[in-house]
Parts: C-alpha cells; structure tokens; sequence
C-alpha cells in the first residue's frame, strides 16, 4: 500500500510543526552558546527525560528490534536490554555530579578532572572524535534506516528520503537549537507511541495473523518467544545473555548508554533546573526506554516471521528495494505497508519524526562539543557569544551533510550496532570509575583510546577468527589490562586540580582519602566525606530489578502466562515502593 492524500497530509503537519518550533524559539536559541546548547539550563525533569526516550527511539530502533528478533528470537534483545544497568547506574550514581561539574560538555569535563597538556590533548581530541567521527556514524547508521523505510513505505529512493527529512531537520536544529529538539522530542515521543501501539494493534488483528494466540502458536513464531535464550546451547545463551550482562554494559560506549552517562544524556542532565530534575530527567528515560516501549515492536516483528518468513518474501514485494540494504531490518517498514490511511500517515510521520529527533539531537550534541571544546578553547578562545552561536550553525550543516551522506553507504543497522560497541569496547569501565579513583589521569584515557582503536581495527580488518562477540569480550579485556597498568606508569594530576575537583563535585568513596588527606595538609577545606554511595548502590540494583520484572510482566502477560506476570508485577509493586520511599534521600543536595 501506497501513502494516499490523508497520509501525505498528516505528515505534511508534522513538517510545519517542527519548523514552527524552530522559528519561535530562535530568537532565544541565538543569544548565547549556553541557550543553543543548554536551553538556559532551566529545563523540567519530565520534559528533559521524555526528550531522551524519543531520541533513543531513532527510526532505525524498531528495525533494530526486528532484525534481533527474526534472527535471533526476543531474546536477542539482551544485546540492548542489558545496557538498562548502565542506564540506571547513571541515574543513582552519576547525574547528580554531572548536573553539579557546570560544563558545557562533558568533554569539556576532561580539563575539570585532569591537568596539563594531556588533558587538553585529550579535551581537544575526544571533541573531533565524538562531535565529528563518532557522530557521523551514528547519523549514518540513523539515516540508513530512513532509508529503507522510504524505499519501502513512500516509494522514495534513499537520496530523496534523506534531501527532505534531513533539510528540515537542518532548518530547525540550526536555528532553534537544543530547545527546539527537546519540544519536537516530545510531540515525537506522544507520535510514536501511539503509532506503535496502534499499528501493532491492527497487524495482530489481520487475518493472516490471527491475533495474539494465532501469533504465538504460529509455526514460524513458537521458536521465538523465549525471553532467556536456551540455557542447552552455550553458542546461543553466551553471546546473547552472558556477554551483554557481564561485559558489554560497562565496556562499551554506546549512544544513549555510554558508561557513567555522557554524550546527548549528559547534555540533558546539564540543561535540568538542578540535580533532582537531572535526576528525574535520567529515571523516566530509563523506565520508559526499557519497560514501556519494546513490546509493540516485538510483536510486529514476530508478526513479520507469519507475513514474511524469509528476506525473499520481502523481495518479491518490494522488487525496488536497493539489493545491499535487503535485510531481515527492514521487515518493520514492510509491515507498515499494511496498515491503512490514516493509520499508516500517523505511522509514517512518527518514523520521520524519530529520524529528525535523534538526528537533531545529535546535530546539537555534535556542533555543542566542535564549539565549546575546539573552536572556543583551541582556535578562538575570546570569540564572542554571537560569533559562537554563528559557528554552531556552521557546524550543524556541516555534520549534517556527512552523516546523512554515510547513510548511503551502509546496508544493515546490526552492522552499525556492532561496529559501534567495538570502537570503544573497554574504554567504558574508566568513564565509571574516573569519578571514584582519583589516580586515573588524562594519559590512562589516551592509553585506552588508542588500545581500543588498535584492536577493533585488527579485529575489523585483519583477522576473522573470532566471531563478534568474542572480539567485543576479548577487546574489552585487552584494552581493560592495558590502561590499568597504565595508570601506574603514567604521570598523576596535579594536586590542585583534583582537590578543585572534590570540592565541587564532592565525589564517594575510598577513592578520594589520598585527595583529602593532601587538602588537610594543605589547611585545604573540603567538603564532609559522603555516606550515600551504599544507598545509590541499593537503589541501582532494585530499579534495574524493577524495571526488568516490569518488561518481563508484560512478556508474560502477553504470553499467557497469568501466574509468572501477577508474581512479577508484585515485585514491580515492591521496587516502586522501596524507590518512592527513599527518593528524597538520594536526590537531596
């Protein structure tokens, strides 16, 4: 089925609405860099938090979804369910310091914990790499997705898809800045959610599919539904639960995930009015990301294995369809076919519009660290905040054209999720730990760097001995070795900068003693030594335990299941009540 007059107008709706953000809040945006990037730093918990829900939902995550669940069945999804450990970590642990650091970025965080030339070495670096190469990437691996839902759903060619969706993207992300994404994010999240659910609704209501119980007795269906994968096969279970739980969650830097917060997350945490929104900000994502979301993207996709069991099934239908992007990916857009107008115009235009959120986002993300921590710090440091603002804008096109261009290029969002957790595998652990060890310094980050990109580049290009799992372990724990030892053999901070640091930060832990102790005999007065750590630790582990019961309830329910989801939903009950109970301890200043 084709986009029909109603279709193509519902969508048309959404373009106007987003440049009319844009241009209401430009005014604004242009003043000064912290109101581009930041929004004034004066925004609520729920509108921060669902503005990193909807650019986590990027219009290649329920392609993503789909190709884990058509080839590896939904327990393929602990490739991205376990990384909820880092998320929740960042909620109890990191968000308050970073609201507290005041950066700009969190590169810009370097030349706050570290001292000297390697920290601006680093500061200066970290900003090409993720504001330029890093980002490009993931734009790209976005971008491939509106691709193959343009081929398939508006009968669009790739270029076509990317000039239109990606101008306007432009448009308002140049001119609105960071207010303009948050405010788009959130009509896009109340889109996508009801797009979802209802088009899930109507595919399980076809005929072909008949409904829930017809679904999960079909054939093709019944060897997918486990939510642990087969415990009999340790090449199935190790890879999909063990590696992501064990290593990849701590060891991989991920959009959206990254270890200790950071990147687009972090961004939103500075812009909060204070710590208890940075706080509230990062636990609705996390609960809305994990718990609220999946299920109408796993049901599509299983529904996919009854419509279209093979990829030449989706051939035959889609003959237009470019040979290197024909992927079991794209069986989402293709089921979106069958919607019907109306239905599949609201669809289409919350598919777009989670391409321009998280595209937008990390526009803003990308030019915020090309401004703030290289043209400003390294080229023109006395520039003014219209010159800035002016070389923010540049900066978004520019990134924008590449990214968007690198879409071209790859032909399979699994393809993009995995040479994206190999680039930084065992770089994860120093970005937890850096707040809490004060004897991590700038050349230990450098040494992991330059590890990590050593063995991903042998893995990528030299050697196919080990299969992808075992070159993220493997990677992870080479490069984890090394800058360990590292930190032994390499100069430490300077003692002014980490006593500078303590104070406002005011980091936990044993970590700091030797900090403290030179502060003291320094007649250096320090903050008193923290006794919450213990408390966020607790809290981390029930909120993780919490929301897994949550998204597994709703598996079971589903399923039929009635005894396991009451048993589980008492459990959510439980964790909610022990959460509420201590929230105004953990979010006190």
């Amino acid at each position: 089925m084709q986009l029909t007059g109603l279709d193509w107008t519902i969508v048309g709706l959404y373009f106007l609405f987003v440049l009319a953000v844009g241009l209401m809040v430009s005014r604004k945006a242009g003043k000064s860099v912290d109101d581009f990037f930041l929004s004034g730093r004066n925004m609520s918990w729920w509108l921060l938090g669902i503005s990193m829900v909807a650019t986590t939902f990027s219009a290649d995550t329920p392609n993503l979804v789909t190709g884990l669940v058509r080839e590896s069945g939904v327990a393929g999804n602990w490739g991205w369910w376990a990384f909820l450990l880092t998320g929740m970590l960042t909620v109890f642990v990191y968000a308050r310091m970073w609201r507290r650091s005041m950066v700009l970025t969190d590169v810009e965080f370097y030349e706050l914990r570290y001292s000297g030339d390697a920290a601006a070495f680093l500061r200066g670096f970290r900003a090409l790499y993720l504001g330029l190469i890093f980002n490009v990437l993931v734009m790209g691996a976005v971008s491939l997705a509106a691709i193959k839902f343009g081929e398939v759903v508006l009968g669009w060619p790739g270029w076509m898809t990317l000039l239109v969706a990606g101008s306007i993207t432009i448009l308002y992300s140049t001119i609105g800045g960071l207010k303009a994404v948050v405010i788009t994010d959130f009509v896009q999240f109340i889109l996508a959610m009801i797009g979802s659910i209802w088009a899930c609704l109507y595919v399980l209501g076809l005929d072909e599919v008949g409904g829930l119980s017809g679904l999960l007795s079909h054939k093709n269906v019944a060897p997918k539904l486990d939510l642990i994968p087969d415990f009999s096969d340790p090449s199935i279970w190790v890879p999909t639960l063990i590696v992501p739980l064990a290593v990849q969650w701590w060891a991989s830097y991920y959009p959206g995930a990254e270890p200790g917060g950071g990147g687009y997350i972090a961004q939103r945490m500075f812009s909060a009015k204070d710590e208890k929104n940075a706080v509230g900000a990062s636990l609705l994502f996390n609960v809305a990301h994990y718990a609220l979301r999946p299920w109408p993207w796993i049901l599509i996709a299983l529904s996919s294995l009854v419509i279209f069991p093979e990829l030449s099934d989706i051939q035959a239908v889609f003959p237009n369809v470019s040979e290197n992007k024909l992927g079991h990916d794209i069986a989402y857009p293709a089921m979106l076919t069958l919607l019907p107008s109306g239905l599949l115009g609201l669809v289409a235009a919350s598919l777009i519009a989670a391409f321009m959120s998280t595209i937008s986002t990390q526009l803003n993300l990308g030019s915020s660290y090309l401004v703030n921590d290289m043209y400003q710090r390294f080229i023109n440091p006395d520039a003014d905040q219209k010159t800035l603002v002016n070389m923010a804008r540049i900066f978004t096109v520019v990134s924008a054209v590449l990214g968007l261009g690198l879409g071209l290029l790859l032909t399979d969002a699994t393809q993009a999720f995995n040479l994206l957790l190999l680039l930084g595998a065992g770089t994860g652990l120093i970005y937890i730990l850096r707040w809490f060890w004060w004897r991590i310094n700038a050349y230990t980050e450098i040494v992991a760097m330059i590890a990590s990109l050593l063995i991903a580049s042998y893995f990528t290009f030299y050697s196919d001995a080990l299969l992808p799992w075992q070159e993220i372990v493997v990677g992870a724990l080479l490069t984890t070795v090394i800058w360990i030892v590292s930190v032994f053999f390499t100069p430490e901070t300077d003692e002014d900068t980490l006593i500078s640091f303590y104070q406002k930060i005011q980091p936990q832990g044993s970590g700091w003693d030797t900090v403290r102790s030179k502060a003291q005999a320094k007649s250096v007065e320090m903050p008193p030594k923290g006794t919450q750590l213990p408390l966020q630790l607790l809290c981390f582990i029930t909120a993780v335990v919490t929301v897994y019961a949550a998204l597994f309830t709703m598996g079971n329910w589903l399923y039929g299941n009635t005894g396991t989801a009451f048993l589980l939903a008492a459990v959510v009950a439980m964790g909610t009540l022990f959460l509420l109970r201590t929230w105004a301890k953990i979010t006190q200043s």
